[in-house]
């Protein structure tokens, strides 16, 4: 199977470059800059500047591009750039699939904030409505830039992914350090849902959805047992042998952070209905498990 990557340099794509490389398919990485070898090709998504070869030849297109979303401080004009960079991202790879026929299939990146901030214990699903926010506003605008490929016929999946685990990158590498100092803590009351997935897990869902011509639509990647954000820092103070005493709070939360106070006080206990429904098992379904592999060493 030939796999066209976009956003292979990142955290996610790494791991999903290195997983599909050895397991046997052939990856060509779209990269801004020029082309390091014969598995890149060069593209602008600012300009919709896309060689439809990349996904005419193709058998699926996996996009994760966007700017970060762990960035601070979160000006209004960065909150464009997490937006309109999802955006062209998207529009410019379902565009060039319609062009191209409508043969590739399209796994697109989108976020579990999609839900918004959820109040209380009521779980949500893919058959829930999206949310208010503004992480929420971004997934529903992302998700909606991969109808023209839709349109044309093509197979799209949507991946509402939760937080990621792993120390070498995403969120989980930014809270090690202070946790080791001692420093970290649980945000406001620490009773907000908190959603997780392992990275084993996250790149097992990916594969699935990539490979499996049945599935299509929005999937929640995220573990099927629910933790709230007072139990995650607990487990992970417990693994780094430090004890978990201090506590953001709210109003200093925001005024730290601003704006993306919001979306870390915020809560959505998601379930993955329809993951589960395909038959997929987590290796690592409870945050203690998730961190275990996390922290693991190689």
């Amino acid at each position: 199977m030939l796999i066209t990557l976009a956003g292979g340099s990142g955290f996610l794509g790494t791991a999903l470059n290195r997983h599909f490389t050895e397991t046997g398919h052939d990856v060509l990485r779209l990269v801004r800059g020029e082309p390091a070898g014969d598995g890149q090709m060069q593209w602008d998504p600012s300009r919709k500047e896309l060689d439809l070869r990349a996904v005419r030849e193709a058998d699926v297109v996996i996009n994760l591009g966007g700017a970060p979303i762990a960035h601070w401080p979160w000006t209004q004009a960065y909150k464009r750039q997490i937006l309109e960079s999802r955006v062209a991202t998207t529009t410019t790879i379902a565009e060039a699939i319609a062009a191209a026929g409508g043969g590739a299939a399209l796994i697109n990146a989108s976020g579990i904030n999609y839900y918004g901030n959820v109040e209380g214990d009521r779980p949500v699903t893919e058959d829930s409505g999206p949310g208010q926010g503004f992480l929420a506003e971004v997934s529903r605008n992302w998700e909606a830039a991969t109808e023209p490929a839709n349109l044309a016929g093509a197979r799209v999946v949507t991946i509402r992914t939760a937080v990621v685990l792993h120390k070498s990158g995403g969120a989980l590498k930014t809270m090690l350090l202070p946790f080791r100092l001692g420093l970290g803590g649980r945000f406001g009351d620490g009773r907000q849902w908190f959603p997780t997935v392992s990275l084993p897990d996250y790149v097992s869902a990916v594969d699935r959805l990539a490979t499996d011509p049945q599935l299509s639509g929005p999937y929640n990647v995220v573990a099927p047992v629910a933790a709230t954000n007072g139990e995650f820092t607990k487990e992970l103070g417990a693994r780094l042998h430090r004890p978990i005493i201090l506590a953001v709070p709210a109003f200093a939360l925001k005024k730290i952070v601003g704006d993306l106070s919001s979306e870390l006080l915020g809560s959505v206990r998601a379930i993955p209905k329809r993951l589960e429904g395909a038959g997929f098992e987590f290796a690592h379904p409870t945050v203690g498990q998730q961190l275990d592999a996390a922290l693991a060493r190689q």
